[in-house]
Parts: structure tokens; sequence; C-alpha cells
């Protein structure tokens, strides 16, 4: 494939978190129930992680479903929470065939009893794999990340264990669910929209936006190439001028 020849392995973004948008609307395209768009998007998952995992990017964080997704149809929801058990179940060997570890962030403990369950599973069995750090948000949000966070500081403030005066961001990070994986450098949505949708708040301050306009199920390994060669394209400056960084790296070359 002549586009990921033009791939600079040496820059490689360490954390790519996506939003996996536009399943329902895939689904009504085809003439079918947002559930069978549901069920396409897992082959896309399971294309871009290998994808991914194969570039060398040693965390992929994926927005699954949101603390919000509760709000939909009862029988898509139903059919999600379905799909999550059938589908985690059957990806175990082929995350242990590509040295995946699974992880998950969110309220996961309001998750349903055999999701859970499930889910927690998967997490033991592949968590001695090393290439890559596939994260699932489930049950997630992003302002309720950061509020869960700011009552863990209040409770460890009142015990002793955090002194008010030293918060900071770094202090902060280490209370997300976050705090094992650096912040993504990239955040991809599919579908064409152009918002946030309460993900990763707190951690994407400094991320590169990338938006598709691909619907989650067409989205393939050329079209993740494609945001991460545009990803490499852009300069990232966190504040600083151009006059600044050029300045910096020349005093890395003394």
């Amino acid at each position: 494939m002549d586009i990921l020849k033009r791939i600079d392995l040496n820059k490689l973004p360490s954390h790519v978190a996506i939003i996996m948008d536009g399943n329902g609307r895939w689904a009504r395209r085809q003439g079918h129930d947002r559930a069978f768009g549901h069920h396409k998007g897992v082959d896309a998952v399971r294309t871009v992680s290998e994808a991914a995992a194969e570039l060398g990017i040693r965390y992929l964080t994926l927005y699954t479903f949101s603390t919000e997704n509760w709000n939909r149809p009862q029988d898509e929801v139903e059919a999600l929470m379905h799909l999550f058990v059938e589908t985690i179940e059957k990806e175990i060997p082929t995350l242990n065939k590509n040295d995946i570890r699974l992880n998950a962030i969110g309220n996961i403990d309001g998750l349903p009893e055999i999701n859970r369950e499930k889910l927690l599973s998967t997490i033991v069995q592949t968590k001695n794999n090393k290439r890559m750090v596939l994260t699932l948000a489930l049950n997630y949000s992003g302002r309720w990340e950061i509020i869960e966070a700011v009552k863990k500081m209040i409770k460890d403030g009142k015990s002793g264990k955090l002194n008010p005066e030293m918060i900071n961001c770094e202090v902060i990070s280490k209370y997300m669910n976050t705090a094992a994986m650096p912040d993504p450098e990239l955040l991809i949505r599919t579908s064409g929209e152009q918002r946030i949708s309460n993900f990763l708040l707190w951690q994407i301050a400094y991320s590169e936006l990338y938006f598709s306009p691909k619907l989650w199920p067409d989205f393939n390994k050329e079209d993740f190439y494609k945001a991460i060669l545009e990803y490499q394209k852009r300069e990232r400056r966190f504040g600083l001028t151009q006059e600044q960084l050029k300045f910096g790296e020349q005093n890395e070359d003394v």
C-alpha cells in the first residue's frame, strides 16, 4: 500500500483516540436497522486495531459506549450490550495473537453484570500482552471522569494524602481514568461530525483533531493511515511560536 510507505515510523503518535461515529447512519443507508450497523462497526474496530498495532502505536482508545448512550431506544441498547458480550469473547484469540492488551475506562460498575464480568475476564486474559494497549471507553463521560477525580482529590485532601497547595495539571492527571497512559496526541472522529461529544475532555487539551467523512463501518486501514499522515504534517507547538521551536531544536543540536 503506497500510503503506508509515506508514514514516518519515527514520528508516530504514541496514543490515538477515536470517536467511532456513524454506525446507525451506515445501517440506514443499507436498508437495515441500527443494530446491523453496530455489528459491522466491530469489523472496523478489528481492522483499525490491527493497523495501529502493526504501525507501532502504543495506545489506542475507542469511544465505545457513552453515559448518554443509555438514552437511546431500549432495543438498540440491549442489542449493543448483547453484541459487546458476543464480541469480547470472540476477540480474545485475536487480541492475544496480535499481542494487544485490553483495558477499559469509564463507570465499569454501572455496566450490566454479565458485560462487566466478560470485560474483566478478557482484561485478565490479555494482561501480559505488550505490543499495544487497546482501551475501551465504556459507560464513559469526560465530565463524569472529571467529577470523579475531584471527589477523590477532596477525599484525599481531607485524609491528609493530598495537599491542596500542591495540585497542578500533573497531579490532576493522576486522578484520571487514563493515569497509566499518555494523553492522546491524535483524536480521530468519523462520519463527518466535528465535535468532541464529552470524550477525554481533560486529556485532549493539546491533541490534534482529525475529522473523517467516512462512516465508522467504512473506515479502513487506508483511512487510518491518512489520519496518521495528516498528523505528521502538523506542527505541534504547545503554545510556543515557530521561532521558539526552531531555537529549541538548535539548542538540542549544540
